[in-house]
């Protein structure tokens, strides 16, 4: 098993949005989540198959959007990790080799 897309998927997130907050530029920390997420896409896909890439890229995606609702009810950096943490175990578990 090979634990960099899991890697890319929590640097996407969690770089993404301390990227976003320390410079203040909110495109610059989306271009991180989304290099980030390319990268694990690509491993994903290669590791597991095109459909699990998919969903996993899905699964990326809502965890970013989920995160900010989340925010408001328990802070910034507790929903980025939440969300982040959901992604790694979901991309470990289903992210794997075939």
């Amino acid at each position: 098993m090979s634990l960099l897309p899991s890697a890319l998927a929590g640097t996407g997130l969690i770089g993404g949005f301390a990227t976003a907050r320390s410079t203040k530029n909110r495109p610059l920390g989306g271009a991180v989540l989304a290099a980030a997420g390319t990268g694990a896409f690509l491993l994903w896909k290669s590791n597991a198959g095109t459909p699990t890439a998919t969903a996993l890229s899905a699964l990326y995606l809502a965890a970013f959007g989920a995160s900010h609702p989340l925010a408001k009810k328990i802070g910034a950096w507790p929903a980025v990790n939440t969300v982040t943490a959901g992604v790694v175990l979901s991309s470990l578990v289903a992210g794997r080799r075939r």
